[in-house]
């Protein structure tokens, strides 16, 4: 009787999840107010200094920083990311794991926790208004920045990793805020160093509750609820279940982290693209046009918002915002890895943006191209809704009905592990200003922003928050660049160190 009970209920718990009515949730008078007042106070200022054209190029100034810093650390360290990619492969896969190396998690593990934090809703909602706004062309343009951008991810670990602290217990801190003091101070520019990591924290503390929190679950929370009503007609018991899962892992810190990313990171990546390869390969008499169609649209835009420049900026912005290169914030996770010499795991970072923009980013942009979805009425719809999860669904669905679902599932676990991640960045920063004793506090605070991110509906709000992310590049790019001759020597020692067989497989 109790088993027939229990059957009913779980019976009337699914019709329950997938039948009840949706209710729009409109922003309520506070919402409207605080949205308009970070509107006007703080996201439009600072809109202003990051997105400022700078004269006769038409470029936004946070995309010129972060191109040219990437294009400078790849000439610098002598293309990095072609010489060493084959190396950091046998480095994943543990063939030099030292496990008596200073460190709580390995180089995979590491680079699954950083990837966790990059690969996100970015390279699926993103990437897809980029390229129905900017036009086929801007795939190439953000796969040449992916390119260059695994050079500045390089460059940033290498140094995380050099000025990463050892505390008597084993803990790692490490991070930007490490290297902008500590390295700086070498250089006799200990006052600049000071200036630039207080900076550097503020902004990623903020980035870690808007950008890497609150964002991730309402625009996660705008794809699930077109397939759970229930979740639409009370967003807050979505709020109420990310925030119990996220708080599950961040209260084990790093270990727990990184041991739940590299289990989801493989699985999530694998799901999407192999979702997004089936509906290439069921177009693919459409292959050889689409990529003309990129490789043309990249230099001669027709149709496209800010012709040329335009699809440039765009193609660039997209990546910059997805893999994070340059930003600072991978260099917090790869600090943690077990590693005797702080190259090795620089060389395993640059994999990053490889993965996050040449892989995961281009196959959104193929499956948005090759279906022809921008060429249908309801595509202008979504880019002025900014629905770019739903308009890769839309992509999806015309090939096969229950694509969505597949897609709802990557949506959820790209935005929980990006939460995860983002959570542990903020922590470092926030123990760095405050102390190791005002954890807690922060960690409430995060859940806390988890849950509202499922009920606040202020754009504005969110919007600042992400502004805070990108502003995270002026600071560390300065650094890393002052500091690059370090990383340079760095590397060629350790170059030296894996010819005359110094540097070893384990095992």
């Amino acid at each position: 009787m109790l088993r027939g009970m229990a059957g009913g209920m779980i019976v009337w718990a699914v019709h329950a999840l997938f039948a009840l009515p949706a209710v729009a949730a409109e922003p309520s008078a506070l919402e409207r107010q605080a949205d308009a007042f970070f509107g006007a106070y703080l996201v439009a200022p600072l809109a202003r200094v990051i997105f400022w054209e700078v004269p006769f190029l038409k470029v936004p100034l946070v995309v010129l920083w972060l191109s040219a810093g990437a294009i400078y650390f790849t000439i610098r360290m002598g293309f990095v990311n072609l010489r060493m990619f084959g190396h950091a492969i046998e480095l994943v896969r543990g063939r030099y794991d030292d496990p008596e190396a200073t460190g709580e998690v390995s180089h995979f593990q590491a680079l699954a926790t950083a990837l966790s934090a990059t690969v996100g809703l970015g390279n699926i909602a993103g990437v897809a208004i980029a390229v129905a706004t900017g036009g086929p062309g801007a795939t190439f343009w953000m796969i040449l920045a992916g390119f260059f951008g695994m050079s500045a991810k390089f460059a940033e670990v290498t140094l995380g990793q050099k000025y990463r602290h050892v505390r008597p217990d084993g803990t790692i801190m490490g991070g930007a805020m490490y290297y902008l003091t500590d390295g700086l101070a070498a250089r006799g520019l200990a006052p600049l160093g000071r200036v630039l990591a207080v900076l550097f924290v503020i902004l990623c503390i903020g980035g870690s509750f808007g950008g890497g929190n609150s964002f991730q679950v309402k625009q996660s929370l705008d794809q699930i609820r077109t397939l759970v009503p229930l979740f639409d007609a009370h967003p807050w018991a979505y709020g109420l279940t990310m925030a119990f899962l996220v708080g599950v892992v961040i209260i084990g810190g790093i270990r727990r982290i990184a041991s739940v990313a590299d289990k989801i990171v493989p699985f999530m990546c694998m799901l999407y693209v192999l979702a997004c390869l089936y509906v290439i390969l069921a177009n693919v008499d459409q292959l050889p046009a689409t990529l003309r169609a990129i490789m043309v649209g990249a230099f001669t835009p027709e149709g496209v918002a800010g012709g040329f420049v335009g699809c440039f900026v765009i193609g660039i912005k997209r990546a910059s915002f997805s893999n994070e290169a340059g930003v600072g914030s991978a260099a917090i996770a790869h600090s943690a890895a077990r590693s005797d010499y702080p190259v090795q795991e620089g060389i395993v970072s640059l994999l990053e943006p490889f993965i996050d923009t040449v892989v995961v980013c281009t196959m959104t942009a193929l499956v948005i191209v090759i279906t022809g979805i921008c060429g249908d009425d309801g595509c202008r719809m979504f880019i002025e809704k900014q629905q770019g999860a739903a308009l890769t669904s839309a992509a999806m669905a015309g090939e096969v009905s229950w694509f969505p679902y597949v897609l709802a599932l990557a949506v959820f676990l790209f935005s929980y592990s990006t939460m995860i991640s983002w959570s542990y960045y903020g922590e470092r920063c926030w123990t760095w200003l405050f102390g190791e004793s005002f954890t807690i506090v922060y960690r409430l605070l995060f859940l806390g922003f988890t849950f509202l991110g499922s009920i606040v509906t202020a754009n504005n709000v969110l919007e600042f928050s992400d502004l805070m992310i990108l502003g995270m590049a002026f600071p560390n790019i300065l650094g890393v660049f002052l500091l690059s001759g370090t990383v340079a020597q760095s590397l060629a020692d350790y170059r030296r160190a894996l010819a005359s067989g110094e540097v070893r497989p384990h095992g």
